[in-house]
């Protein structure tokens, strides 16, 4: 799996943070920043449930 994140879309709610922190954080502004753009498969569940819960569509998981 490759994790994709579009910053210009992301409003700042950081529910990726809190459901996969190992993988997404967030800048000064709240904006999501990718730390690992092919996740363990240890984290695909909940990198799947952090792509599904995001309010703005930013993050996009492209299958390899």
């Amino acid at each position: 799996m490759r994790v994709e994140v579009d910053q210009p879309k992301c409003v700042a709610s950081g529910q990726c943070v809190l459901v996969a922190p190992e993988v997404f954080d967030q800048d000064d502004d709240g904006i999501v920043e990718l730390l690992a753009e092919r996740p363990g498969p240890e984290h695909h569940e909940n990198v799947r449930e952090s792509a599904a819960l995001c309010p703005a569509a930013a993050i996009r998981l492209v299958a390899e």
